[in-house]
């Protein structure tokens, strides 16, 4: 006998599970399951990982919206409204109400419809986003599959808008944190999430039914080339409301934006945006309930007449046999011999040829792809040029000093903007024609390096464009400036290396999923990263700068290491590299130590300083060590560094070695390592004495004040704990990490650069000397005996140089 059929309501149900459980796998949330509830047990597969950081990053973008939701709010309340029942918040830097006076605020007409029109904003941000987002141009498989259910069409229409309400990321970012800060301004408490999510849920619902229309419609009356160039108009027009309701949330409001929010017509507060704005500020239940039936007597008959629009526009089917025909017609019609253009062939214009072939192939698919020019070059110019219209001008962006710094995080942010629809998206443009990379006659990471110089290349135009004008507008120009510009022109190219990189990790051939094919979480973790870089150029302070730029060097060098080792994997569903140092470990392993000793430290406050620091320290160390040497041994990791000698006499410590050097004994490095210390401290006294001469900050640290048991702690940190557990992370880790994608120079310097950055600032000198001693006796020796020794004995010369010679005082 034939299973009965499913209702309406639970096919509904089931296929919105359908498509939740969907969501959750591409975001890295899940792991399959078989029905009875355990894991399946096929082959292993790869570990796509990143559900942690996808958390971390929801939640991170949920309080940013949240934040900025409530700055444009309380912006319209203060703008439209009373100015006077509103003050500047100098430190928040934004207007903030004063009290009481929110109710009477929100009655005025004018705010009402003033936040209409921002709810309108999101709701236009939630239709657009998905579609500008979306290969219109693909086959619509979903609905193709949802048409063979035993379902009638409306069924199969309301479950694909019931699916599309709820999984639509984009509009819950959108109007989710905005319908809640106006329940709770509108004078809501405990009920303000429940009535905020009904009132989002409502927008939503309208969203998904706008979004199919456009989608479905389009795909089944437009040839492929017409899909594509639509495709880039959406990629624009969903620019606009996003940045109008964005500009609301800055000091003051944006100019035009303000000016159009006051303008906004009042029959507005009739269209369902403007009705949830009413059930938001009811004075009271039943005027809430009232405006509540209205509105779901409006998303009811638009529902209605767009189910019935949509049964209209699917009358033949849901495959358009034109669409495929006409975009076959046109090649046909094209020929073979036709004219040929002057992209094709080797890509020369008037004699000059343009970079390597991969380049030249990379330009020729620029010019092809409408969607992907527009989206990657003219995408952030608007993005620049909408700022200006809704925001007004640069505001001093042309003087000197924090100006033209925030001049020049502006640039960077174009450029960086630029990579993150370029450069990132280079293995996920590629599409099925993935697997051909592979034939070249070269390596994937040669190919993926010279499209990152490309990519850098283009980047840097509109930001150099941009700098040029801030430094033509300036009164003079001075260091802070030449600095800010250096840092846009050593960190667009970097970037580029880290947006690859990243690519390489969010790319996933294997999914059948178009949006699975790249995975979100890496594409928030390269916007994070930029945020950092931002922070550096416009930070005051050198030393921010120097720390930011050199960790974030090491790490693009890390992450490029690891997207290299998993480059020849990418189309194996099951294979993954094997486990070696890199210099990634040494980062996190790095942060892992400082993290813990901060929390070690706060968590024994009753200990005395001195004994506190070296009790942290210690305890640091060896829990870092023990978790990294773990996690090597449950991984079985190639190239794991040594101190005395590597086992299996011969064997190469291929974190600092290149191949075919055999490890020498270990005696030979410890005396290297004694000697080279002793030499590298007499550096490190001629500095002292040099600082003490010319005046500058005093060298004798505090804890040299103290008594016998102070020293001996010193002594023991200095000259045993430091070596154990520097050594380890910074030469054992990093550099032998770094070793394996650079040379010995860069590597060494650069690991001493990253080492004596940790330290306070007027010991960088010697200690970036003692980072370059110790990166050469471990690139020497291979083994961790020699740094080590290099290490205490440099401490040890210069703790006692400071003890006796300069405070003789204290041995008494």
């Amino acid at each position: 006998m034939a299973p009965a059929a499913a209702s309406a309501p639970r096919a509904m149900a089931l296929l919105l599970m359908l498509r939740l459980t969907r969501l959750r796998n591409l975001l890295g949330l899940g792991r399959p399951r078989r029905q009875d509830g355990r894991r399946r047990q096929a082959h292993g597969g790869k570990r796509a990982g990143g559900a942690l950081a996808t958390l971390c990053m929801a939640l991170l973008m949920t309080v940013s919206f949240s934040s900025l939701a409530r700055d444009s709010v309380r912006n319209l309340r203060c703008q439209l409204g009373d100015p006077a029942s509103c003050q500047t918040d100098a430190r928040a830097a934004r207007l903030t109400p004063r009290g009481a006076g929110a109710r009477a605020d929100m009655a005025n007409p004018v705010v009402m419809a003033g936040l209409t029109m921002q709810l309108t904003l999101m709701l236009l941000v939630g239709v657009l986003a998905p579609l500008g987002s979306r290969e219109l141009a693909r086959p619509d498989w979903d609905l193709e599959w949802l048409v063979t259910l035993p379902l009638g069409r409306t069924a199969l229409l309301g479950a694909r808008l019931l699916e599309r309400s709820v999984a639509n990321p984009a509009g819950l970012l959108a109007l989710l944190p905005t319908c809640a800060v106006l329940a709770w301004d509108g004078g809501l408490r405990w009920s303000a999430p429940l009535v905020a999510g009904a009132g989002a849920f409502a927008l939503l619902s309208l969203a998904a039914l706008l979004r199919t229309l456009v989608d479905t419609g389009l795909r089944l009356s437009l040839a492929p080339s017409r899909l594509r160039n639509l495709q880039a108009v959406l990629s624009l027009l969903s620019l606009p409301p996003m940045l109008l309701g964005l500009s609301l949330g800055t000091v003051g409001g944006a100019r035009y934006g303000m000016a159009l929010a006051r303008q906004f017509p009042q029959w507005t507060l009739w269209t369902p945006p403007g009705v949830v704005v009413r059930i938001l500020h009811a004075a009271h239940p039943a005027q809430a309930l009232g405006w509540g039936g209205l509105l779901a007597l409006q998303v009811a008959a638009l529902l209605g007449a767009g189910v019935l629009l949509l049964r209209y526009q699917l009358r033949h089917g849901v495959v358009a046999d034109g669409v495929r025909e006409s975009g076959r017609g046109a090649a046909r019609r094209g020929g073979a011999a036709g004219p040929k253009r002057w992209h094709q062939g080797s890509l020369a214009f008037v004699g000059v040829t343009l970079g390597s072939v991969t380049q030249r192939r990379e330009l020729t698919l620029l010019a092809r792809d409408r969607n992907f020019l527009v989206q990657s070059l003219l995408l952030p110019l608007l993005i620049v040029g909408g700022q200006l219209l809704v925001g007004g001008t640069f505001s001093g962006a042309a003087d000197t000093g924090i100006g033209f710094g925030a001049l020049a995080a502006t640039a960077f942010g174009i450029g960086a903007y630029m990579l993150m629809l370029s450069a990132f998206q280079t293995l996920n443009t590629e599409g099925d024609a993935l697997w051909l990379l592979y034939t070249f006659p070269a390596s994937l990471a040669q190919v993926l390096k010279e499209k990152a110089q490309l990519w850098a290349l283009l980047a840097l135009i509109y930001p150099l464009t941009l700098i040029g004008f801030g430094i033509d507008a300036a009164t003079a120009p001075d260091w802070p400036m030449a600095a800010a510009v250096a840092m846009v022109v050593l960190g667009v190219p970097m970037y580029a290396l880290i947006a690859v990189s990243l690519g390489v990790f969010a790319c996933d051939p294997q999914s059948q999923e178009g949006r699975g094919k790249l995975r979100a979480t890496y594409l928030y973790l390269y916007t994070s990263l930029c945020g950092m870089y931002i922070y550096a150029i416009a930070a005051g302070n050198w030393r921010q700068k120097l720390t930011l730029l050199l960790l974030l060097v090491a790490l693009a060098l890390a992450l490029w290491q690891k997207a290299r080792d998993a480059m020849p994997y990418l189309l194996d569903p099951a294979a993954a590299p094997p486990s070696r140092v890199s210099a990634a470990d040494g980062l996190m392993a790095t942060l892992l130590f400082f993290g813990m000793q901060l929390l070690l430290m706060a968590n024994m406050r009753s200990a005395p300083g001195l004994g506190r620091s070296v009790l942290a320290f210690v305890a640091a160390g060896a829990l870092t060590y023990a978790v990294v040497r773990l996690i090597y041994w449950r991984k079985k990791t190639i190239g794991v560094p040594a101190i005395w000698h590597v086992k299996g006499s011969g064997a190469v410590a291929s974190g600092a070695a290149a191949s075919g050097v055999t490890t020498p004994r270990g005696a030979a490095a410890a005396g290297a390592g004694l000697l080279l210390g002793c030499g590298t401290a007499v550096g490190g006294m001629l500095y002292i004495m040099l600082a003490r001469h010319m005046g500058w900050q005093a060298m004798l640290p505090a804890t040299l004040e103290g008594g016998p048991a102070e020293r001996w702690l010193l002594f023991g940190l200095s000259v045993v704990a430091a070596p154990l557990v520097e050594e380890f992370l910074f030469r054992g880790l990093i550099l032998g990490g770094l070793r394996r994608s650079v040379g010995a120079v860069p590597a060494i310097a650069l690991s001493a650069a990253v080492f004596a950055i940790v330290h306070p600032t007027h010991a960088l000198p010697p200690v970036f000397i003692l980072g370059l001693a110790t990166g050469y006796a471990y690139e020497r020796y291979k083994i961790l005996l020699a740094p080590m020794l290099v290490h205490a004995s440099f401490n040890a010369v210069l703790l006692g140089y400071q003890l006796f010679l300069l405070s003789p005082g204290n041995m008494r």
